[in-house]
């Protein structure tokens, strides 16, 4: 697809994530809440057929489907995007490149020596999304890497232009839009009226490679798939450490008592993420904890079950048999249940639910959770926790 020459297209790209296909991609809870589900990546076809809104038919190969999944990988990974974020990348790169890894080597002669799928020939853009060097979206090296277009074409904060190209994040009210305007809106292509023609065809993508455990199956004979990855589970520089694990003096009674958790004081609707891959077990209110999450995991060969607590009604996003990914957001700091301010009450289970809680900070450390340092400054607003 031709873009348009001198302006500036918005996208965050990510690359092929080698070994990720058939393991726990992130959603975003925040949109689960609307109906969007989960962006559990499940086993890809060799072929899929599909129909775009113009009634032609089209059949994706494996090594498509492949830079697919990567895609709901990378943005399983973003607090606030999720499915319908998820959907408007796919249906760009549908639309670009027909989910293809395009070099250009009449513009980038070293494009060739990467791995690709083909060769485009779009004025200089390279890879899934078709972009160009020259308008700041990365090198070609960059560019030849799915994983980092992705990133790029999401965009936010995070991302790897901050802002410049701007990604969908960067795009205010972007949930708001059509989808096409906001794929548009990135793109800045000549043919702003092409991408809606592919919304079918990717919303038959994330149906055929997304799988969620239904609630029934949640129980103590589920198998569930070794994490990926271990993740701490607030933003780095957001909370800190009230109250450890281990014997205090409770803050109600005044007397000597056995702290289960660890506290991590932080600002109102923090976002919680989850610390592994796993199955949501419990959603909802339960004594003293206020709102409660727990999930099982399978992390090195054990079963573990993590309980994220103090949360309100409204900050949990995820529920019971919903399939959940390493640093999935799954709910929203509050102060429900026996809480002296706002911040995440969290522990961890090894042997599941029923085994006692170890350190969790601890646990996380050896782990090697990512974003596991916590910041000395306390959090705005919020006071001691228990």
């Amino acid at each position: 697809m031709k873009k348009l020459i001198g302006l500036v297209a918005v996208l965050v790209i990510v690359g092929p994530l080698v070994g990720l296909v058939g393991v726990a991609a992130i959603t975003n809870p925040a949109s689960s809440s609307c109906g969007s589900g989960s962006l559990l990546v499940g086993s890809i076809p060799d072929t899929l057929a599909a129909r775009t809104r113009d009634g032609r038919s089209t059949t994706l190969n494996r090594t498509q489907l492949t830079h697919a999944a990567t895609i709901m990988t990378v943005g399983a990974r973003y607090a606030d995007l999720g499915r319908p974020g998820v959907l408007i990348a796919l249906m760009a790169a549908l639309t670009e490149s027909t989910l293809r890894m395009l070099a250009n080597p009449s513009a980038y002669p070293e494009s060739a020596g990467y791995a690709n799928d083909g060769v485009g020939s779009d004025h200089d853009s390279l890879g899934l999304f078709q972009m160009r060097p020259v308008s700041g979206w990365g090198t070609v090296a960059e560019l030849m890497s799915p994983e980092y277009q992705a990133q790029a074409f999401f965009g936010g904060p995070s991302g790897p232009n901050a802002g410049s190209p701007r990604g969908l994040l960067d795009i205010a009210g972007w949930q708001a839009l059509d989808p096409s305007a906001v794929a548009q809106a990135v793109e800045v292509s000549a043919y702003p009226d092409r991408y809606q023609n592919y919304q079918p065809v990717a919303e038959s993508i994330l149906a055929a490679l997304t799988q969620a455990p239904s609630a029934t199956a949640v129980g103590s004979g589920l198998t569930i798939t070794e994490t990926a990855r271990v993740v701490f589970p607030l933003p780095a520089g957001t909370y800190t450490n009230t109250d450890s694990f281990g014997w205090r003096i409770d803050p109600y009674s005044g007397a000597r008592k056995f702290h289960s958790g660890s506290d991590l004081a932080a600002p109102m609707n923090t976002p919680i993420r989850a610390v592994a891959d796993g199955v949501v077990s419990f959603t909802g209110q339960r004594g003293t904890y206020g709102g409660l999450i727990t999930i099982e995991h399978t992390v090195g060969g054990q079963r573990v079950t993590s309980y994220y607590a103090h949360l309100y009604d409204s900050g949990i996003h995820v529920a019971t048999g919903d399939a959940v990914a390493a640093g999935q957001h799954i709910g929203d700091v509050g102060s429900a249940g026996k809480s002296t301010g706002l911040h995440l009450h969290l522990e961890i289970h090894p042997g599941g639910a029923s085994q006692p809680a170890v350190n969790a900070l601890n646990w996380l450390a050896e782990h090697d959770a990512s974003g596991s340092a916590y910041s000395g400054v306390a959090a705005a607003g919020c006071g001691r926790a228990h």
